[in-house]
């Protein structure tokens, strides 16, 4: 896999929406749906545009948090009901063989308010692990990108996660994204789990956290239920940046637990956490 092409490919792509999102941004998201706890605007689906454009010659299949899952030949996404919930998907994309992994804009909810965590984010995955990721945070201009085994970096300046070797004085990013279970008896439970940590962030852009899990400015980052377009570019970036990630199964709806992690930090498998 030429891994320096598809990453240039990706950062192009991802800069290239990063421009249309940041005139938006400016402007008006389109908000065109904004059901319980999650919302949609026009804006994603003109960054999603975007992007599969300039990723679609590759060949490679794709999943997009808009259109679903697209196959390798490049076919029509499924209805916009079933490619959102996904829940009885018989066929899925297979992630052993090589496949983009996409989230147009993360953070689209900061995005509608003009609070500056949001981002565009372009992973590359095969044999069920990320390959390569990159995250555009379009608002600061700040190019996170980097290739598992080949170093990672910020803007061309190579970056690193931190040195933070005990919970105690680690930062911990989290967050609840839309679809988790909002019950008291569940809050309650991620509660204590995040307790031991010395500081914890909740910027609501899982892609951006766990971008500044791989260039050290934060420790680790754990969310439960979390679609993997949110964090398929950032577990990529971590492993590139030196830190290492656990995962649970990935759930027919693209759902997983994260726990993405400086690598110093004794390892959360097993543990309360996961």
């Amino acid at each position: 896999m030429d891994t320096k092409k598809y990453l240039d490919l990706a950062q192009v792509a991802a800069r290239q929406a990063g421009a249309l999102l940041r005139d938006a941004y400016s402007t008006d998201a389109g908000v065109v749906s904004a059901i319980g706890k999650d919302i949609k605007t026009e804006a994603d689906k003109a960054a999603e545009t975007v992007v599969l454009e300039a990723l679609r010659p590759t060949g490679l299949a794709i999943l997009s948090e808009e259109s679903g899952e697209l196959s390798a030949e490049g076919g029509e996404p499924r209805a916009e009901e079933e490619a959102s919930s996904n829940n009885s998907t018989a066929q899925r994309l297979n992630l052993s063989t090589p496949t983009w992994i996409i989230d147009p804009l993360d953070g689209t909810f900061n995005f509608t308010r003009g609070f500056p965590a949001c981002c565009v984010a372009i992973g590359l995955w095969a044999e069920n692990q990320p390959v390569l990721g990159v995250i555009y945070d379009f608002v600061s201009d700040k190019m996170y990108s980097g290739v598992v085994g080949e170093g990672a970096s910020c803007n061309g300046e190579p970056m690193s996660v931190s040195t933070t070797g005990s919970y105690a004085s680690a930062s911990l990013a989290t967050g609840f994204p839309s679809a988790r279970d909002y019950s008291d008896a569940s809050l309650a439970d991620s509660i204590r789990k995040v307790q031991k940590f010395k500081k914890i962030r909740m910027i609501g852009s899982a892609a951006l956290s766990i971008a500044h899990v791989a260039n050290g400015s934060l420790d680790a980052y754990f969310e439960e239920d979390i679609w993997l377009w949110d964090v398929a570019a950032g577990l990529a970036l971590v492993k590139a940046a030196g830190g290492e990630y656990s995962i649970s199964e990935i759930k027919e709806t693209w759902q997983l637990d994260v726990f993405a992690f400086n690598g110093l930090l004794p390892d959360l498998r097993g543990q309360s956490i996961l």
